[in-house]
């Protein structure tokens, strides 16, 4: 689905439509009444003007009806009703007027909410250079751009589609998916990511992926369902719209009991009428949605806020989500006092240079920061699973695990003598332990389930000095079912994963969240919340932008009764006269809605 800003204009017009009509036949029943001195004409023009500004309203409670639901628009129905009975078209035509009012204002708050989220949307580029086999430039749109095919990105351009450099080298701006504030160097045969910038010289891509498929397409399809989902406080205001309902019906029948008025009735049900209750949650909701996706959090459903505010137990994975997820080296072993360690690394990243495998990117990077030379490498020979070796100075070195250790440890062998040992670990993410424990003392009881043996997960979390339950050696069977034992205790859950062996327990988990640094994976499609970038300082924010939501979205409902409550109680008493009660509850509308939308600048 394309979101474009005349798509907005277009859908601002069709919210604003119906009030517009509603409040023109309001003004021409008027001048007719009061002008040309047609009173008959003049509540002919109110009459049609009321029904086709409440036919929707009537056919939603209807079917509210006719599913044994009890609906939020009774209250306005009986006013409707009433206003014919009195023959108060004018009061009725402002009932009217005030729903028509109330429903485009929500919708035209839901979309200044979802500004934020659309957003994403807008940055993709609508057209691309493709290169054809004559290296010519030749202009299509991103859909004609097939796998195989060859597209040029120029300096400060949003790459279209994921693919493979094909340039010698460059850079890109990744924060839009990682976070991570600094450019990412790429070399020929990297992969580049759609929604990342080129920062760097020219680009040429080999795509590898279809438009529809690429990693920006998949961010946006998840902003698309968070868009369409439903908000479940609705509920939630139906069961308080059933209370006050009850209350409307006992405020209005003490008042005709002693008044025997039928205007005092009107009066109470038009002050009574529930737009508060139809209004605070969504947009609050979906507020709280939008502030979430300024801070790099995308909620594929508005259920996810409800059941994150109230969240007891966080479950997390350990590598990629409280560790980095990729090796890093922490020591290295000289074993052969002729070699230097500057020596060492530089030998090993001259063979590992163009290796994909993790360990060559971890050595690579290592050097890079020491500003070691490289010396020239000849016949560079990978085997997938026993090593890489190369010629160096007329002697072959050779890379390959170590297996004597436990411990992720790559052996550096010179015409097959042990000259070192590299040592790796996976490094703890900036401030893990730091939110870790702010979690802990906002009351959360903490799990850490991990692949890693027991011996791995046990060091690192005493290396934090974090409390947490920890449990190694377990497969995607076990992480599942130790969440489902903590869900029969009766804890709501939330499981903080990134990987494949996390989607079971990640969609079984009353909300599932995934780091989503690298690309779409199954944890992606089964997680309910999607955190772009691997900071872990997402973790606690998002649960803090749920609770402000949900209090907010509470505040607002109660606000929106309490006032009304009060105006029904001062209408039973005659001191609101209807007219009057159908613009103060407006009034009461837009205190909600103001309130509703501080979800939003979270």
């Amino acid at each position: 689905m394309c979101y474009n800003r005349n798509m907005k204009n277009t859908a601002l017009q069709a919210v604003i439509k119906m009030p517009i009509f509603v409040a023109s036949g309001i003004v021409v029943s008027l001048i007719i009444q009061y002008v040309v001195h047609q009173e008959l004409v003049a509540s002919v023009v109110m009459i049609i003007t009321i029904v086709i500004g409440f036919w929707k309203f009537l056919l939603e409670t209807i079917k509210a009806l006719l599913k044994h639901k009890f609906g939020l628009d009774y209250i306005a129905l009986c006013a409707v009703i009433v206003s014919f009975i009195t023959q108060d078209y004018l009061v009725g035509g402002m009932i009217v007027l005030m729903l028509t009012t109330g429903e485009a204002l929500e919708k035209y708050a839901m979309l200044h909410a979802k500004k934020s989220l659309t957003s994403l949307i807008d940055r993709i580029p609508k057209d691309v250079t493709l290169l054809d086999d004559s290296d010519t430039h030749v202009k299509t749109t991103i859909e004609e751009v097939k796998i195989g095919q060859r597209i040029l990105i120029r300096r400060g351009e949003v790459i279209p589609l994921d693919g493979t450099l094909e340039s010698a080298s460059g850079y890109a701006d990744e924060s839009s998916l990682t976070g991570e504030p600094y450019y990412m160097d790429k070399l020929k045969g990297d992969v580049v990511r759609s929604g990342t910038i080129n920062a760097g010289d020219v680009m040429v891509i080999n795509v590898t992926t279809a438009d529809d498929q690429s990693t920006y397409r998949k961010i946006i399809k998840l902003v698309q369902e968070a868009e369409s989902s439903q908000a479940p406080l609705v509920r939630l205001a139906d069961r308080y719209s059933t209370i006050f309902t009850l209350l409307t019906a006992i405020i209005a029948g003490t008042a005709y009991f002693f008044t025997r008025d039928v205007e005092i009735i009107l009066a109470v049900l038009v002050v009574a009428t529930p737009c508060p209750l139809i209004l605070a949650t969504p947009i609050a909701l979906i507020g709280g949605m939008s502030a979430a996706a300024r801070q790099k959090i995308i909620m594929k459903n508005l259920a996810s806020i409800e059941v994150l505010s109230r969240t007891q137990a966080l479950i997390f994975d350990k590598t990629g989500t409280i560790t980095l997820g990729h090796p890093v080296i922490n020591q290295v072993e000289v074993k052969d006092t002729v070699y230097s360690e500057e020596k060492i690394l530089g030998i090993a990243t001259a063979i590992e240079h163009n290796s994909l495998h993790p360990f060559a990117k971890a050595i690579v990077q290592h050097t890079k920061d020491k500003n070691i030379s490289i010396p020239k490498v000849e016949k560079v020979e990978e085997v997938v699973g026993i090593g890489i070796s190369g010629m160096i100075d007329g002697q072959r070195y050779t890379l390959a695990k170590y297996k004597n250790t436990e411990q992720l440890t790559i052996e550096v062998t010179g015409e097959g003598k042990l000259i070192a040992l590299l040592h790796f670990e996976d490094q703890v993410k900036l401030d893990s332990k730091q939110h870790l424990d702010l979690l802990e003392q906002s009351g959360f009881e903490m799990y850490m389930l991990t692949g890693d043996k027991q011996t791995v997960a046990d060091a690192l979390v005493k290396s934090m000095g974090i409390n947490i339950s920890v449990q190694g050696n377990c497969s995607p069977e076990d992480k599942l079912a130790r969440l489902r034992e903590l869900q029969k205790s009766g804890k709501v859950t939330a499981m903080v994963g990134d990987g494949i062996n996390d989607a079971p327990a990640l969609a079984a988990a009353d909300v599932g969240i995934v780091f989503a640094n690298e690309e779409h994976t199954a944890a992606s499609d089964a997680a309910d919340v999607v955190l772009l970038g691997g900071d872990f300082t997402l973790v606690l924010r998002v649960f803090n932008i749920a609770k402000r939501t949900i209090k907010i979205a509470l505040q607002s409902i109660w606000v929106g009764i309490g006032l009304s409550v009060l105006s029904m109680i001062a209408a039973a008493f005659g001191w609101i006269p209807p007219l009057i009660g159908s613009l103060w509850q407006e009034c009461i509308d837009v205190i909600v809605i103001i309130n509703a939308l501080r979800a939003a600048r979270g």
